[in-house]
């Protein structure tokens, strides 16, 4: 079973991704304390090898990479059975040659001995200057190293077993061909054990002898270097220790040690900013329901009751064309319906039932359009988006491109599961009435005056958008860490309530700017609407640009496109949901204000 660090390990987004477009999310990482293995002394224990990974690149290799050399088990390696989920991650489990025995230490023992030639020797010392490290996994726990947080001091568990390592002296790549691998287990009775712990020391040694003390490769003299030197080979000799400890550490706590959480400050300085912010727009908001828009409801109610009734002002100006169907309706109607669609989750008929209720109320025509461009469109996008970075995989010989059965099995969710679902949902909302509205419209469009510069279009929108990016900047750094950096994120309650503090932000801030459009008498507000919150996705493109300018070192080509392939592709989707929870917002505000005042 994939362990839950090798969730956030290789590409994540590809399963958060085709989730959201399929609707149908796969279980795809080990839950915590669920499923205890009982092992017995002298049982074997096996070890599972996945793919190598770099946060220096985003292209994971499969481990029996024919130029890594890694020893084969007898019979060959077996592939295990993993979820869809796991596989679009890049995860490629395979059973080990180590032999491991419950409470039965090893030292220096032989796996096998390999040769390398010069190509390979070339192709592993590349890999190792790019910080390339191996994934194991002993009964759903990852192999680790203890390392210190430089901030707290405090040491935890760091994922992955390091491939090799530059020494200062001589800059010179060393290939890591032991391992010194200690493993925790808890008993009560000593009679059975669970495995609570697995940290692995790896070393390089030239001149590995069986029986000999592996631990005495200290000189860069006595350190295994590949030579790349044309027609030279290289003799490896790949070994492993086993060291069984029993601890204290019981198994339900035993993910502890692993879920370090880097910053905890800030962490807390991020929901404090976001608070600040969401508090700044609920005063704002207030002060608009409360103190103008209750005394224009009162003031327009007021002068209909008199007899010689001024001309109408202000936002109650456009009360005949406010609800005048916009332009490209049926692309409205398709955004906000994959919109409730990634909002909710609930439901794979949202999408279709949403963008056929709104579509309706348009006085939309074309439903078959309607329906078929909700079920293809954004969807489409994000699929051939992920064929094209799948592409770039495979150019690279890459462990992490989705092999074509997986693709054939997105695809056939999609016709098959996804898209008569989306008919249904649209179904139902077309036989559903019309939605109706408070107010009339009228036949003629009334003019628009001109509009200041800062509610225009483009300049609203991108004003408007700065404030919900600013309620999530902070811990949108911290997942970006888990993402590119293999860090585990485990603070979901944090998350939940940044994404509260989001869904407030939008629609406060949407409601603040299309009340000062309306006082503009400017009554285009449906497409404003989703654009204003929507635009917050462009200050989370331009922050992963930022992001991988100043945090991270891909140097190569391959890597740079998958990068801000995906981030565009995160950035789109949370267009359409932010987007879609200002449009709502906005389109309640202006029901019930319209609702309350009296229209002849």
């Amino acid at each position: 079973m994939v362990s839950l660090a090798s969730t956030f390990r290789q590409e994540p987004l590809r399963l958060a991704l085709l989730s959201l477009v399929l609707a149908s999310p796969a279980v795809a990482f080990y839950l915590p304390g669920v499923a205890p293995n009982d092992f017995v002394a002298g049982e074997s224990v096996p070890l599972y090898v996945n793919s190598l990974s770099s946060p220096d690149t985003v292209l994971p290799y499969d481990y029996y990479l024919p130029q890594f050399h890694f020893c084969v088990p007898e019979g060959g390696p077996q592939d295990q059975k993993e979820s869809l989920g796991s596989v679009l991650f890049g995860d490629r489990l395979h059973s080990s040659a180590f032999d491991l025995k419950m409470k039965e230490d090893e030292s220096c023992k032989v796996l096998c001995k390999q040769t390398f030639s010069a190509e390979d020797a070339k192709f592993v010392n590349d890999r190792i200057k790019e910080e390339y490290y191996l994934s194991w996994i002993v009964d759903g726990l990852p192999a680790a190293r203890v390392a210190q947080d430089a901030r707290t001091g405090e040491s935890y568990y760091n994922v992955g077993v390091d491939l090799g390592s530059i020494t200062e002296e001589d800059g010179r790549p060393y290939l890591n061909n032991h391992w010194e691998i200690v493993i925790d287990v808890h008993t009560v009775d000593s009679r059975v054990y669970r495995v609570v712990g697995v940290l692995v020391t790896p070393l390089s040694i030239a001149n590995l002898e069986e029986g000999k003390d592996c631990r005495t490769a200290r000189l860069p003299s006595e350190r295994l270097y590949l030579s790349e030197e044309t027609g030279k080979q290289t003799e490896v000799t790949w070994s492993y220790s086993v060291t069984w400890k029993e601890s204290s550490t019981p198994w339900g706590t035993r993910w502890d040690n692993y879920l370090h959480v880097f910053d905890p400050k800030i962490h807390w300085f991020s929901l404090v900013n976001s608070v600040v912010i969401v508090l700044f727009l609920t005063g704002m908001v207030a002060m608009i329901l409360l103190r103008a828009l209750h005394k224009d409801i009162a003031r327009y109610n007021a002068l209909e009751a008199q007899e010689d009734a001024q001309e109408d002002f202000g936002w109650k100006l456009v009360h005949g064309d406010v609800f005048r169907p916009p332009v490209k309706a049926m692309l409205l109607s398709v955004f906000l319906g994959n919109g409730v669609q990634l909002l909710l989750m609930t439901s794979v008929t949202f999408a279709g039932y949403t963008s056929a209720r709104l579509y309706k109320m348009f006085h939309g025509e074309n439903w078959k359009r309607n329906v078929i461009m909700t079920a293809f469109l954004l969807p489409g996008v994000i699929f051939t988006l992920f064929i094209i970075l799948n592409f770039f995989l495979v150019g690279a010989k890459s462990s992490g491109a989705v092999p074509f059965g997986t693709m054939f099995a997105l695809f056939s969710m999609w016709f098959l599961v996804s898209a008569p679902l989306c008919f249904v949902g649209a179904y139902f909302g077309f036989k559903k009435p019309r939605i109706e509205h408070p107010v009339r419209t009228n036949q003629i469009p009334r003019q628009i005056p001109e509009q200041p510069f800062y509610l225009r279009k483009l300049p609203s929108a991108l004003t408007g958008g700065i404030l919900p990016f600013g309620a999530i900047f902070i811990e949108l750094y911290f997942i970006m860490n888990s993402i590119w950096f293999h860090r585990i994120y485990y603070v979901f309650g944090f998350l939940f309530i940044v994404f509260l503090i989001l869904i407030l932000t939008c629609s406060e801030v949407t409601i603040l700017m299309c009340y000062f459009h309306l006082c503009g008498e400017d009554y285009h507000w449906w497409w404003r609407a989703f654009l204003t919150s929507g635009a917050s996705a462009f200050y989370v493109f331009l922050y992963g640009a930022w992001y991988y300018y100043t945090r991270l070192t891909l140097d190569d080509a391959a890597s740079t496109v998958l990068y801000f392939g995906w981030t565009f592709v995160m950035s789109l989707l949370f267009f359409v949901l932010t987007g879609t929870i200002g449009f709502f917002a906005c389109f309640m505000f202006v029901r019930k204000i319209y609702a309350s005042i009296k229209i002849d």
